[in-house]
């Protein structure tokens, strides 16, 4: 009986002994490897944020001049995001934001925009869905088949007038957009939720390029 329970509580002390020297290589594994892998985040953001803001029309460090937008139902967030802000020569020259429509024939379909300081839309790309593929996917650029001209493509430089105007629609709602037969509800939906983050952001800008960096608009508005 002593030779069994002193068996087990060796065998307890090992597994103790295995599990702190594990945890501990993980944590240092973890430390080593962070700097590593937020580098490369921020660098997969940059290259995002470029492809709807040329990277030539501003001159400050974007991902570092950015505000916490709480949970906004404007925007179709679940949760808390960031704006980033692009200047030139300490100018305001554009806002970069996360949208979000929810209403996608598959569900949520993500979404982020670049707006001018005088408000016109530079691009819009598709972050996240499940449409259909090869039905609702075109409005992705990487999944539309029309290379030279793909629907997303048909906000850029549309502006703030539009989207009040009440014109930031597809054309089957009585809006500007075109749309393909047979895959009306995605297009919708982007279009719609795009529109409400342009008149957001347009209605906001003046405010939103003067918070300081770091700062959280929900804080500054309480």
């Amino acid at each position: 009986m002593k030779e069994s329970v002193r068996i087990s509580f060796s065998s307890a002390v090992v597994l103790v002994l295995f599990t702190l020297v594990f945890t501990g290589l993980m944590a240092a594994t973890y430390q080593a490897t962070k700097p590593l892998l937020d580098a490369s985040a921020q660098a997969e953001k940059l290259k995002l944020i470029n492809e709807i803001l040329p990277p030539a029309s501003y001159d400050n460090d974007l991902l570092a001049d950015a505000v916490e937008l709480p949970l906004l139902k404007e925007l179709g967030a679940t949760g808390a995001t960031k704006l980033y802000r692009a200047r030139k020569a300490g100018e305001p020259v554009a806002l970069v934001l996360e949208a979000a429509a929810p209403d996608g024939y598959a569900g949520r379909i993500g979404l982020v925009l670049a707006m001018t300081a005088d408000g016109r839309v530079t691009a819009v790309r598709v972050t996240g869905h499940k449409e259909t593929p090869g039905l609702g996917d075109y409005i992705d650029p990487k999944k539309d088949k029309n290379k030279a001209s793909p629907w997303i493509a048909q906000f850029n430089g549309q502006g703030y007038d539009l989207a009040l105007g009440g014109r930031w629609k597809v054309t089957k709602d009585g809006g500007e957009f075109a749309y393909r037969t047979g895959a009306t509800i995605s297009a919708r939906a982007v279009a719609n939720a795009s529109g409400k983050a342009v008149i957001w952001a347009a209605e906001n800008r003046a405010k939103l390029f003067a918070l300081p960096a770091g700062a959280s608009l929900e804080e500054v508005e309480k």
